[in-house]
């Protein structure tokens, strides 16, 4: 099995990370890109096991108009700085992976400047696709030539030319023997020629055991492309889609027929497509943004992390920042981010504590990874399914509505426990029932039937479970010493003017006024951060 297959892919985009000047004047390295080195461990903290990140070599602007192919940006750095950027990746165990800008270069490229310099007589006049002299551009180059997007920024290379698939091929052998890196991720693979992404794949069978090559490819039928003669994996942009829309439009089919489509193009085998999943990335808004109700947020990565394919996460996203596209300009997606401004929140952040949970999740249960894929129920708004594994299932439920859920599914004998509540429940007649809290999900493990790699997992549970059982302790002798919330003239303060803690209390205090309040009733209060579903929640008792 290669390590690709039960990944958690992070995503940075270095030169919006580090705040990179957004234009080179290919003046001395500044080292930023040791910047990230802090950022490896954080990495690691939530549960990712390899990077994705890109670019990062030699350009003029975003880094997609390549002008060395063999040299870091130099307002990242030097080459050294990459070499020991990914040498202390692999210290922790992550595995690294680079953006192949291999569709089209910059103008600054010595082929394309050697074409402005001797015209019809220079050697590369055929790297390009069809260089004509006869036309013209806007930058009055006395020539004119194929673009990529209608960017003559950048100018499309000519991959069926040998010269150049043999450049490109000793360019992934450079970094290989220079980097170690451990994959690449093809920009543009949509746009790719076939023959040239088959002779990539070639090169990628012998510079490194399990060299992963993933495209980036938006529309069409993805098995096109994922094959053994061409990638391994492709961004898979249809269950991008269907995850912030089907849960705006409180819309479940959608996402189920997405993945049942998806996993039919596979050939309804686990190993079939294994796509490249996301919820955001470096060209489109943050999902936070996205999504109508933020409180969807929990549900959305629940799905990201165990529908098939690979996850990945986009650097800040776990945060729960928003970014939103601005005309003409893609930075307010790719911002310049300090960790030290973020070091609480793998304790403190609701988002980054989901995913975190999720991330170690997905390290410790095969099944996710290689599991069989079940449709085990489906409404609008709530939505259940298995991946089944050496015959035992793990259980996903999600619930998108803002009240409560009752799931009633078939399932083996024994008894599960779920990742995120620690709750542990026993299968009766057959059948697994469990109550979802609003906009919220779990993710139950059977007990008893635990591969090796999932034992820590349940350790983890345990763990959380003790210390959950605390907190309600701490929070029964709350509830008694409870005092309703007032403003600085001791008037009673309106709900829409209280804080979260404030509006929480609020609420146990009316369950307790209407009766016990139990351990769950107190998660599923404590679990609830979204201010506009605790509203709802404190205005619906009578």
């Amino acid at each position: 099995m290669a390590w690709y297959e039960e990944a958690v892919f992070y995503h940075i985009y270095p030169l919006g990370l580090t705040g990179a000047p957004a234009h080179n004047d290919y003046a001395e390295p500044v080292h930023r890109l040791r910047t990230l080195f802090p950022w490896i461990d954080h990495i690691r903290e939530i549960g990712c096991t390899a990077l994705y990140i890109g670019p990062l070599f030699e350009s003029v602007g975003h880094g997609y108009e390549t002008t060395d192919y063999r040299k870091l940006d130099s307002r990242l750095g030097d080459n050294q700085d990459l070499t020991d950027f990914v040498r202390a990746c692999h210290e922790k165990g992550i595995r690294v992976i680079l953006d192949g800008v291999f569709n089209h270069t910059g103008r600054d490229f010595f082929a394309f400047r050697d074409i402005q310099k001797n015209r019809e007589n220079s050697p590369y006049k055929d790297w390009y696709c069809n260089v004509n002299f006869w036309g013209n551009t806007e930058y009055n180059d006395g020539f004119s030539y194929d673009n990529w997007g209608g960017y003559n920024l950048l100018v499309k290379l000519n991959q069926r030319n040998p010269e150049v698939r043999d450049y490109i091929c000793d360019v992934i052998r450079f970094w290989v023997s220079e980097f170690d890196i451990d994959g690449i991720r093809l920009d543009a693979a949509d746009v790719l020629d076939f023959d040239f992404m088959r002779c990539l794949r070639g090169v990628a069978n012998t510079v490194k055991q399990d060299f992963w090559l993933m495209g980036e490819v938006i529309h069409g039928e993805y098995s096109r492309w994922v094959n053994d003669q061409m990638l391994h994996c492709v961004t898979n942009y249809h269950l991008h889609k269907a995850l912030y829309s089907g849960h705006n439009d409180h819309n479940y089919f959608e996402i189920a027929h997405t993945v049942k489509r998806l996993y039919d193009m596979g050939g309804n085998r686990p190993e079939g497509l294994k796509l490249y999943n996301f919820t955001d990335n470096h060209d489109v808004e943050r999902i936070y943004t996205k999504l109508n109700n933020k409180a969807h947020f929990v549900p959305v990565h629940i799905l990201l992390y165990t529908l098939p394919g690979v996850p990945s996460i986009y650097y800040g996203s776990e945060f729960g920042i928003e970014g939103k596209k601005e005309r003409h300009t893609d930075a307010p997606l790719r911002p310049a981010l300090n960790l030290e401004d973020f070091q609480d929140a793998i304790r403190k952040n609701p988002c980054t504590v989901l995913i975190a949970a999720l991330g170690k999740m997905r390290q410790e249960e095969p099944a996710l990874s290689y599991g069989h894929y079940r449709e085990l129920s489906l409404t609008t708004r709530q939505y259940a399914f298995a991946r089944r594994l050496e015959g035992r299932d793990v259980v996903i439920m999600v619930n998108n509505d803002d009240g409560q859920a009752h799931f009633d599914l078939p399932a083996d004998d024994g008894s599960y426990t779920g990742v995120l509540s620690g709750l542990t429940i026993q299968v009766r007649d057959g059948r697994l029932r469990a109550d979802i809290p609003g906009n919220y999900g779990e993710v139950w493990i059977p007990e008893g039937k635990h591969s090796e790699e999932g034992l820590r997992l349940q350790e983890m549970s345990a763990a959380q479970s003790a210390t959950e059982k605390k907190e309600t302790s701490d929070e029964e002798s709350e509830d008694e010493a409870y005092v309703q919330p007032v403003n600085p003239d001791g008037s009673p303060k309106a709900y829409e003017e209280m804080s979260i803690e404030e509006l929480q209390q609020e609420i146990l205090e009316k369950l307790r006024r209407n009766g016990p309040v139990t351990d769950q009733m107190r998660r599923e209060v404590r679990v609830n951060t979204h201010r506009g579903s605790l509203l709802n929640w404190v205005k619906s008792f009578r």
